[in-house]
């Protein structure tokens, strides 16, 4: 191989992560901005680019205060300082907000109102919704609601993380002064959203779709709470707060009082954004500035309403198909349909699941069900990263263990955003009899991998379920994943030694299939990339596809860098951050990154290698980010059967010819544009799995055409 691998690119030729991930997010906007989406796909779309803001202000730009705060000043992969960071960030942020409310408001909202769907001013509501808002304001907000008064008694109230507050300024009447009480003249008011709508469906004469939101239904009222105040003015705010869990574990301490505890310091974190009405007075801004600790950068000013990731509600309560993606029912799975006992279709052949065009719920879910169901299992063993709240997996552990079955279940109490159903789950099991194993310290468990151990004629069988996503039944219809059913003795081995490893850290001899990190997974890439390179110089035909969430770790980024020069061509499908420069002369002119944003959110992690005609791909939970790679306990494992791996290579080459829904990469992570070459016929990849799905499984439907709001140019 030509000459040594550096550690590390310079400077110039790594991305910065967090700028590259709002690269990203800005490719979710280009959805809601795009009009051959269906128009209530597009709210959705609304909604999901600022979920995806709240999360990346509570995580990512509250790490990089932390580090401002802290005095770091030394420079990242990139060469950027934080200070340096949090500059470019705030313009872009800035300038992504102002682009998305201009949408929303110039663009999407008329076109909702052409199609009847309306949210109400105020002064726009009728004598029949003005009192269908009263009512409502007396019967369900009234009795939560606790006026806050700000005075010299009274400090500044906490404001709670991503909670609706309006701040009102209050004059006082006459008779109020004369009084032996005291009196106020600015009050805050948390807005109780809890049980209650953000947008509240009133009632139409004409036919329409109103919608009033929940902010102005407490303005409308809000006589009701300060009688004797004349309401000078009555503006809407909510602040974002640092809220990541950077758990240091004690070994002497429980990890679940631990998690806990952080938990309840999320309310305490410190404000990382305030977005604020623009008719709020400077005086107020300058307050919330001051109490708050707030900076320039901190500081978003809203058109029209705060928090678009609250649009979801209108999406979900409205029932309008020709406004949305036409439902996709779930495909077959012909070696399931076949057999009444699961055990005995994965026992025949390797079976390739792909959701969510194949149901997780006929899949997976069935597999636990009819292993806590089935008396000749003795075991299940199981590892949980992201539980729902009403998951049938965690229910169906629950009963296997009542029923005597052996069960054990590594849940992660760390998984950002849903510790608490974690830990709701994790009480459950353990009461049921489940042997509930919190995972390894200072190492979060990310893999996903199911094990059941069956009694049979012929001896135990071990009947094993892979995958790239989580088991979660809600997620499955939203992420594309992919998932292996398999009863190979060597899968089931490995299963066993990874379970005993996690429940007892036994250290298990050498694996006959299963890649695990920490401890082989970056070099397990390495040593395939390098083999790649072999193939190049030696003149052979060398590539490689790697598909992931994100690619960001640079030591990884620099063996692709190196490979592209030795003549290796590296296909890339990130949807996510990608910290690589793709097609730069002379640095990676044999490197295309193309990042898919669809329908589904693209969450399968997939490497697949030429190796000289002797393919290999293999699928895996863990993307190419240095936690990933070090810090988490992550599976990968490879696609023995020719033809379950010919379906995933089938998939990524439609997804690298995407001419919908693709977007090429450029050296700065700008989308240069869509899809390959223009000279390809219109191709979008996920409408084309579904509808290759249905041409394989002999589903009669596979002749029907899709509507126009699916695919126009398909």
């Amino acid at each position: 191989m030509a000459g040594m691998s550096r550690p590390f690119p310079k400077p110039e030729n790594y991305l910065n992560r967090e700028l590259s991930w709002l690269d990203f997010n800005e490719r979710v906007l280009e959805e809601a901005e795009d009009p051959m989406v269906p128009l209530l796909e597009r709210v959705k779309f609304m909604a999901i680019v600022s979920n995806n803001w709240d999360e990346f202000f509570m995580v990512r730009v509250a790490g990089i205060w932390r580090q401002i705060d802290a005095g770091i000043v030394q420079p990242g992969p990139d060469g950027r300082t934080p200070r340096q960071v949090m500059g470019v960030l705030s313009r872009r942020i800035h300038e992504l907000a102002l682009r998305q409310h201009h949408v929303f408001h110039q663009t999407i909202e008329p076109q909702l109102n052409a199609e009847g769907i309306f949210i109400m001013k105020p002064e726009d509501l009728d004598e029949v919704q003005r009192d269908f808002a009263r009512d409502y304001f007396q019967r369900n907000l009234l009795p939560l609601i606790t006026p806050l008064a700000v005075d010299t008694g009274h400090p500044f109230p906490r404001l709670g993380n991503r909670v609706l507050v309006l701040m009102a300024e209050l004059e006082a009447a006459e008779y109020l002064e004369e009084e032996n009480l005291p009196v106020s003249a600015l009050a805050i008011i948390h807005v109780p959203t809890t049980g209650s709508p953000r947008f509240l469906r009133v009632p139409s004469v004409t036919g329409g779709h109103m919608f009033v939101m929940l902010e102005d239904v407490v303005r409308l009222n809000i006589d009701q709470v300060f009688q004797g105040y004349a309401i000078r003015n009555c503006q809407a705010l909510r602040v974002t707060r640092d809220s990541d869990l950077p758990v240091e574990e004690d070994p002497s301490e429980d990890l679940m009082k631990m998690v806990e505890e952080h938990l309840r310091s999320r309310r305490r974190g410190a404000v990382v954004r305030l977005q604020y009405e623009q008719g709020l007075s400077p005086v107020l801004l300058e307050m919330l500035i001051e109490e708050l600790e707030l900076s320039p950068e901190d500081l978003y000013p809203t058109e029209g309403f705060a928090a678009f990731s609250d649009l979801m509600q209108i999406y979900s309560q409205l029932d309008l198909p020709h406004l949305k993606d036409p439902p996709l029912p779930p495909l077959p799975v012909p070696q399931l349909d076949v057999h009444t006992s699961i055990f005995e279709a994965i026992a025949k052949n390797d079976i390739l699941l792909m959701h969510p065009y194949q149901s997780f719920d006929d899949s997976v879910v069935r597999f636990v069900r009819e292993a806590a169901d089935d008396p000749k299992v003795l075991a299940i063993k199981v590892t949980l990263y992201r539980i729902s709240p009403t998951s049938p997996i965690a229910a169906a552990l629950e009963r296997a263990a009542e029923r005597g079955k052996q069960v054990a279940a590594i849940v992660e109490l760390r998984a950002r955003f849903d510790e608490e159903a974690n830990i709701a789950w994790a009480r459950r099991m353990e009461k049921a009899g489940v042997h509930v194993v919190y995972g390894m310290p200072n190492l979060k468990t990310h893999g996903k991998v199911c094990l059941v151990i069956r009694q049979e004629p012929a001896g135990i069988r071990r009947y094993c379920h892979l995958s790239t996503g989580n088991y979660n039944e809600r997620t499955s219809r939203l992420y594309c994943d992919i998932g292996l059913f398999t009863a190979r003795p060597e899968f089931g081995e490995d299963l066993s030694n990874l379970f005993n490893l996690l429940t007892g850290y036994t250290r298990p001899p050498r694996l006959n299939r299963l890649i695990i990190a920490p401890q082989q997974f970056r070099q397990a890439l390495y040593d395939r990339i390098d083999r790649e390179r072999g193939h190049a110089l030696a003149g052979r035909p060398a590539r490689m596809i790697l598909k992931m969430n994100s690619l960001v770790d640079p030591s990884m980024i620099q063996r692709l860098y190196e490979a592209s020069q030795d003549g290796v061509t590296i296909d890339l499908l990130v949807r996510g951050s990608c910290s690589l420069r793709a097609g730069v002369p002379g640095l990676s002119e044999n490197i295309r990154a193309v990042s898919i944003i669809d329908r589904f959110l693209e969450h399968a992690r997939v490497y697949h290698f030429h190796n000289d005609g002797d393919t290999e791909t293999l699928l895996a939970s863990g993307d190419l980010m240095q936690r990933n790679l070090d810090h988490r306990v992550e599976v990968a494992f490879p696609l023995v059967d020719p033809i379950v791996a010919a379906q995933v290579f089938e998939m990524l080459e439609l997804q690298l010819h995407d001419t919908t829904k693709g977007r090429i990469l450029g050296p700065d992570g700008n989308v240069l544009r869509r899809g390959l070459d223009p000279s390809f016929p219109p191709l979008r990849s996920q409408s084309r799995t579904y509808e290759h799905g249905l041409m394989t499984s002999g589903v009669k439907a596979v002749t029907q055409k899709f509507p126009d709001s699916w695919d126009p140019e398909l």
